[in-house]
């Protein structure tokens, strides 16, 4: 059973993310931040001591990934993007699901991630990238003391993006087992706040928060924005600095055969009789 994508706060404008995603490939996408990603997948999977034949990759925005690891695996099927956040895939029909810098666009994570975690075959694995934690906070800082200073008040610019904790959670909450979440932060250097933003645009990675202000930027705040920008995040040679947190996060579907704690109480030897043992010695 699908989960309710309505049940979730609306946040994103899926619809208009699509449409940026579109206009970013008419336009000639900016891809570093993927291509980091993808070599890392194959160097992540090529870690994972067994083999996957149905695989399927979520709305990752284009087909880098899907290219790379076709020849991996026996099948693998790519869904793109779209409004409702409902996965057409069928129950335990999947080896491995994997996503890349896609899921920090999402309404309902949860329940996407529960979603997946129905889809997967027992023993089978979720591997995704997404952006997260201090991603962009350099440019949220210096629109908000911008928009403060120009207009007297603060419009949401930059999306709310998840830490590596609130992942951790949300993987154990969907049932996976033995999650684990870390975090590659990539710091990319600009002349100026403006080269950054076109970057933005060309991943297809603007403002697409439904509580977006929907009308032009003044002219004064843009500039004032970029000089603030500058004074507080510049080099020494006066490019800016961007980070990029890309948190990686993976889980398995529970089966029998995986590592499980220990009972409370099933230890062979107990706490006390070990320091005792050391007092002996």
């Amino acid at each position: 059973m699908a989960s309710n994508p309505t049940s979730a706060p609306l946040l994103f404008d899926r619809a208009l993310l699509r449409a940026r995603m579109d206009r970013a490939r008419r336009g000639g996408p900016v891809t570093f931040l993927l291509d980091r990603v993808r070599e890392d997948f194959e160097e992540r999977l090529q870690a994972v001591m067994r083999n996957f034949a149905d695989v399927a990759d979520i709305w990752t925005p284009d087909e880098l990934l899907q290219k790379s690891l076709t020849d991996r695996f026996r099948s693998i099927v790519r869904l793109d993007v779209d409004r409702s956040e409902v996965l057409s895939l069928q129950p335990e029909s999947l080896d491995l699901v994997v996503s890349a810098l896609a899921f920090q666009f999402v309404n309902d994570l949860p329940g996407v991630l529960a979603q997946i975690r129905r889809a997967l075959k027992p023993d089978g694995l979720l591997l995704a990238a997404m952006l997260g934690g201090d991603t962009l906070t350099e440019l949220r800082q210096s629109f908000a003391a911008a928009e403060a200073e120009c207009e007297g008040g603060v419009s949401p610019r930059v999306v709310p993006f998840a830490d590596l904790r609130d992942v951790g959670a949300l993987l154990q909450r969907a049932g996976f087992a033995l999650p684990v979440t870390d975090v590659d932060r990539v710091v990319v250097r600009y002349d100026s706040a403006f080269a950054l933003m076109a970057d933005l645009r060309r991943m297809g990675a603007t403002n697409i928060l439904v509580e977006r202000r929907h009308t032009p930027t003044r002219r004064a705040t843009m500039l004032r924005m970029a000089q603030i920008y500058g004074e507080r995040f510049a080099d020494a040679d006066g490019r800016i600095r961007a980070t990029f947190d890309i948190v990686w996060l993976s889980g398995w579907a529970p089966h029998e055969s995986q590592q499980r704690p220990l009972r409370p109480g099933s230890a062979k030897a107990s706490l006390e009789e070990a320091v005792k043992q050391v007092k002996r010695d």
